[in-house]
């Protein structure tokens, strides 16, 4: 993710005035001087060229090199595919980063060579072992997301920009199809559904970090370690929700309980609900009653009240 330059369009006013916050979710490799990325913001009904398949001349190109920061369903969806702990994914498949614009920990999709810019692990000759499973960078190209979130405003708006890369030759192709018709050809809405409290952290945090968060506080260390868990294992955030004090501190509906036993993406809402609670104070979950209550007690007997 990127914010817009300064001398890109749309929005430009929004910009000057500094009413808005501009995240760009990039499905590109990388951004470089040759390949620059600039954003005109798309309606769902918009037309546009593409197709990827192995006839087209870059075949496989844009799976060298990648620069792939892995959502959390993501990491999910591969770790399924493969048959495997979400943990032992990480383990062996990705490298831990961070993303410097929110100071966040997050997982890149590891490539092969000494120096990262060998070919994705999942490359064959025949194009992607996981394609049915492929990442949402992946999913989206050639385009882009980008989520605009007035200032002061819990509300954002979403849309598609078209990415060229001077490599892609998928633009010459003669397949037309709309904005609308590509998402959900690409299978988007699962993905979009399960990381969006991600994606909502993920830009406050960035905000935060241009304009200050409340008191000027820095997020403790312990905190971004259990977003990253929420965000790269599931399986450890439920053992961590079912057994420990989670269910005694927190009004969880027992029906929503059974649940997120099983389903991975009612389970990461509750996640992202539970970090935004904890990093933001946002009102998303509830502690119960009687925990409030001990706790206001004892706020107020360190403070020497009576």
């Amino acid at each position: 993710m990127s914010r817009m330059e300064d001398n890109q369009d749309p929005l430009e006013q929004a910009r000057l005035d500094k009413e808005t916050e501009v995240e760009i979710f990039k499905a590109v490799r990388s951004a470089d001087d040759d390949n620059p990325v600039m954003p005109v913001k798309l309606k769902s009904s918009d037309m546009f060229c593409f197709s990827c398949h192995k006839g087209v001349s870059c075949w496989n190109e844009c799976c060298h090199g990648a620069d792939i920061t892995l959502t959390p369903m993501d990491i999910v969806r591969l770790s399924k595919h493969l048959d495997i702990k979400p943990r032992e994914f990480l383990a062996e498949y990705t490298v831990p980063d961070k993303w410097d614009r929110a100071d966040l920990p997050v997982a890149k999709l590891k490539m092969t060579g000494a120096d990262g810019k060998g070919a994705c692990n999942f490359m064959t000759e025949e194009g992607c072992s996981v394609y049915e499973n492929r990442p949402a960078t992946c999913r989206y190209y050639p385009l882009g997301l980008a989520s605009i979130k007035p200032k002061g405003s819990d509300q954002q708006d979403d849309f598609f920009f078209l990415v060229k890369e001077s490599h892609c030759k998928g633009h010459d192709e003669d397949k037309l199809q709309s904005v609308t018709q590509y998402h959900d050809e690409q299978g988007l809405a699962d993905y979009e559904t399960g990381n969006r409290g991600w994606v909502d952290i993920l830009m406050k945090m960035a905000s935060w970090q241009s304009i200050g968060g409340p008191g000027g506080k820095e997020i403790p260390a312990q905190t971004k370690q259990m977003f990253f868990l929420v965000s790269t294992d599931v399986d450890g955030f439920r053992q961590f929700v079912l057994e420990s004090k989670f269910l005694d501190t927190y009004e969880i509906d027992p029906e929503a309980v059974e649940i997120i036993k099983t389903d991975d993406i009612a389970l990461l809402q509750l996640g992202f609900d539970w970090m935004k609670n904890v990093m933001f104070n946002d009102q998303t979950i509830s502690m119960k009653q009687n925990v409030l209550q001990q706790a206001t007690a004892k706020a107020r007997e360190n403070m020497g009240a009576t």
